[in-house]
């Protein structure tokens, strides 16, 4: 692997020790302070003193403030989220089967009770975020589902509030930071604690998602954005440079990647870039992102290229190459695949249907990104019948006492003896009968 260019800084998802101390510092004064913490820290940080929790006549009112087309456009959004959502969901299903005789197993697929679902604000308006994140946790079957998003001016985003109208969220609270994530979590809030807190954030938001993680679920531990390309010498260069540029415009930490083994085209991209740059009306930050965090990296061929993709395990992958089957079926480390040249990431981070919230700093080797089956928990259940222990705790018992967990076997061979009292075991069965039994149902006597 050649590098036509390198990052200039360190791994943008390296995490902060100043950040974590300081995270904890305020989950530990909100849990012991509660919602006097939570007020506290809204007027510090983000000088909020009004009410939380967002109220129908100003969620009406900041939906009369919504053009039309801005309207049908967050409509067309949520149905390919929600489409892609059931379908999902429809994967999943509650299932018995009897693998033996007098076995029955299954599994039931239960939705969490409440989910927090975080949508920032900050320099952008983050409607998108608000979709992914409701209509998915709405999809699942979530019977309550609440929002944190931070005031904008007098509320939040009014696109922001029509969009979760859209979506079905039950109760939004204008409020943002380590003190919403925080508030949903301990359950200081209108309403139930969350179960799961999605959605994404800066990196105190993340970080108190992470640390909060166990006590309650998360969708992933997210860090700054990541986005490549995958290329050869059929792609245009100014495509690929332009949507690097796109994926650079999240946040100065954002990396962004070219794999090629292409040599004429990795110039080419190289090349393009300042005059793209020039030509954005906010430069600083895509400049940034490129500068500190972006990579041009040459394979020889496109097996090495893919070797390359895998070990990175970005968060948006894009192939604009030949042979997209081939791409397809051979890469396996990503959070979510663009193939060829008319699937941008910016269809993916707004409207295309598969959910936008995706794991990075190589977390695609081991995780997906939020979807339907992060609000849902996957239980099992057994019923073995009386005869069927003839079986089940034969091999119980013996496996148990092999591991030296004699209590463990000792349940087995309770029922061994209480099932087939006058069956004689060609192996050690404890007997608990203080007198032996009465009768076959293993009725004890007095």
């Amino acid at each position: 692997m050649e590098f036509l260019k390198r990052p200039a800084c360190e791994d943008p998802g390296t995490r902060s020790t100043d950040v974590t101390h300081r995270v904890q510092e305020m989950l530990d004064d909100v849990e012991a302070r509660g919602a006097a913490a939570v007020r506290d820290y809204a007027q510090q940080l983000d000088g909020w003193a009004g009410d939380f929790l967002l109220s129908p006549p100003d969620w009406s009112e900041l939906a009369e403030q919504i053009p039309d087309q801005l309207k049908a456009d967050i409509h067309f959004a949520h149905e390919q989220i929600a489409g892609f959502a059931r379908a999902q969901r429809d994967s999943l299903s509650n299932f018995e089967i009897e693998t033996f005789p007098g076995v029955t197993l299954g599994q039931k697929v239960i939705p969490v009770q409440c989910a927090g679902c975080y949508v920032p604000g900050g320099r952008y308006a983050h409607v998108a975020s608000a979709l992914m994140t409701v209509t998915t946790a709405k999809v699942a079957g979530v019977p309550h589902i609440m929002v944190c998003s931070p005031p904008r001016g007098k509320h939040i985003d009014p696109a922001v509030a029509y969009a979760l109208s859209v979506a079905g969220a039950d109760t939004v609270f204008q409020l943002g930071g380590v003190q919403a994530i925080a508030a949903m979590a301990f359950g200081l809030l209108d309403g139930p604690s969350a179960d799961m807190i999605v959605g994404p954030g800066n990196a105190y938001v993340a970080e108190a998602k992470r640390l909060l993680f166990g006590r309650v679920g998360i969708d992933v531990i997210a860090g700054p954005t990541e986005s490549a390309i995958i290329a050869d010498d059929s792609a245009d260069p100014r495509t690929i440079a332009i949507d690097l540029l796109s994926q650079a415009e999240h946040g100065p930490h954002s990396a962004v990647w070219l794999f090629t083994d292409s040599r004429p085209l990795a110039q080419a991209v190289l090349d393009i870039m300042p005059e793209l740059l020039a030509s954005l009306p906010q430069p600083d930050v895509p400049a940034q992102a490129w500068r500190d965090f972006g990579v041009i990296a040459l394979g020889s061929n496109r097996e090495e290229v893919a070797e390359i993709s895998d070990r990175y395990a970005c968060e948006h992958l894009q192939v604009i190459a030949r042979d997209l089957v081939w791409w397809k079926e051979r890469l396996i480390n990503y959070g979510s695949l663009f193939l060829g040249e008319g699937s941008t990431v910016t269809h993916g981070d707004k409207c295309s249907g598969p959910n936008h919230i995706l794991p990075t700093g190589g977390a695609a080797r081991y995780s997906g990104g939020l979807n339907v089956q992060k609000f849902l928990k996957v239980v099992t259940c057994q019923q073995i019948s009386e005869q069927a222990n003839e079986t089940m705790s034969s091999v119980g018992s013996r496996l148990s006492r092999y591991e030296g967990m004699e209590g463990h076997a000792r349940a087995c061979d309770w029922r061994l003896n209480k099932y087939f009292p006058q069956q004689q075991w060609d192996f050690d069965v404890h007997d608990q009968w203080p007198d032996g039994p009465e009768d076959s149902s293993g009725t004890l006597t007095p």
